[in-house]
């Protein structure tokens, strides 16, 4: 395994920052620091086992002690600690969407540019070993032509009208919800097996809980419980659910289903893609196996680590065929291409971590989509594609 000397400052203790805190501990990255709100960075650090607790990011991102910031704050606060962090030289591993609007994200490109360090929005999906072995499939043509691609990302973790995240206020979040915070997963995932963005949309958003219910005091990502046990009722402003058509610029066409309201659904991320030879699909809620659909002959399902399998995923791998890799996997893997790219920056290694540019496009779907819900028309996606 790599040596890896370079060490980490980490904004956000909500669901997903311990989640980037385990899969750099495992790779044996020490995290000096934790950023978080003055009444809880403390307690925080002190739980997490992080020697230094500050509350203002810009006192982590100029510390000599932090050569790779990890963003795992809201969305809101995603501009001003990237362009803080980049301004300080440092690497930057951010969380999606990149930030709230393309405005936004097009600084961030362009401080990456000028900052000339590794930038990598955390788009994990990307390193399941299914997703690289699918990847390799397009590649190789062994798919043959894309036709077209179906899928769907649902959860369930915001059913009910008492269910509760910060993901719910726009200002916080921004105008799209179940969209921005899990159909980009999709987007980027499809987008990446295929090696081609999406260049239109067509959209239509759906809020099933016109009215819910905030606790008085906040709660934690997939976290039930409030600080007070009193609610407040409140008009939701975004949607729990959408269906988007979408056409891609190597002119294969695609639909996607994104729900936060799919009852039963805990986190399944599943697409099809179908070729002019052979289909392929994957669905994450069972992330070891892909199935592989024929006309002529009996469909597949390979096994990770199989030699069906294909070595598309070499290198991304550490675990034998039976010895499930999976959600906390991919951000280990992840790390280690971003680490591993920081450390040597001359590389010939291809990038497979999404990069800002990949994280403005993935904004600018967002608002195509928003742009067609509200004109019930097809919209281009306006970002740069290089």
């Amino acid at each position: 395994m790599t040596n890896f000397s370079l060490r980490a400052g980490l904004i956000g203790s909500g669901f997903i920052g311990p989640v980037h805190l385990e899969a750099l501990r495992r790779l044996g990255i020490t995290v000096t620091t934790l950023c978080d709100l003055p009444d809880r960075a403390a307690a925080a650090a002190a739980r997490l086992g992080i020697p230094r607790a500050v509350s203002d990011y810009r006192v982590l991102v100029r510390s000599p002690e932090v050569e790779v910031v990890h963003i795992t704050s809201p969305n809101r606060f995603h501009r001003p600690m990237a362009l803080a962090a980049l301004r300080a030289g440092k690497h930057v591993v951010c969380e999606k969407p990149l930030a709230l609007n393309s405005r936004e994200t097009s600084e961030i490109v362009a401080a990456a540019h000028r900052a000339q360090t590794v930038f990598a929005v955390n788009y994990n999906v990307r390193f399941y070993p299914a997703v690289l072995a699918m990847r390799d499939l397009v590649h190789s043509g062994q798919l043959g032509d894309i036709i077209h691609v179906n899928g769907s990302y649902f959860q369930d973790w915001l059913f009910k009208d008492t269910d509760y995240n910060w993901r719910l206020l726009p200002r916080e979040g921004g105008p799209l919800r179940a969209v921005a915070d899990i159909g980009t997963h999709w987007m980027d995932t499809v987008s990446f097996v295929l090696g081609s963005r999406i260049a239109a949309v067509f959209a239509q958003l759906g809020t099933h809980h016109r009215t819910r219910q905030r606790p008085v005091g906040e709660v934690e990502t997939f976290s039930r419980g409030t600080r007070s046990g009193k609610t407040v009722t409140y008009r939701v402003r975004n949607e729990d659910f959408a269906s988007v058509l979408l056409r891609f610029q190597n002119q294969a066409h695609g639909n996607l289903a994104v729900s936060q309201v799919a009852a039963g659904r805990k986190n399944s991320l599943r697409f099809e893609l179908y070729g002019s030879r052979q289909s392929a699909a994957w669905d994450s809620e069972k992330p070891e196996t892909l199935w592989l659909g024929r006309r002529d002959e009996a469909n597949q399902v390979v096994v990770r680590n199989s030699p069906a399998f294909g070595d598309g995923a070499r290198g991304f791998t550490d675990y034998p065929a039976g010895h499930v890799e999976g959600f906390p996997d991919t951000f280990k893997m992840l790390f280690r291409a971003v680490y591993a790219r920081a450390m040597a920056p001359q590389s010939k290694e291809p990038v497979l971590h999404a990069t800002p540019e990949d994280g403005h496009h993935e904004v600018a779907v967002c608002e195509a989509i928003l742009r067609s819900h509200r004109a019930r028309a097809w919209a281009t996606v306006r970002a740069p594609t290089g």
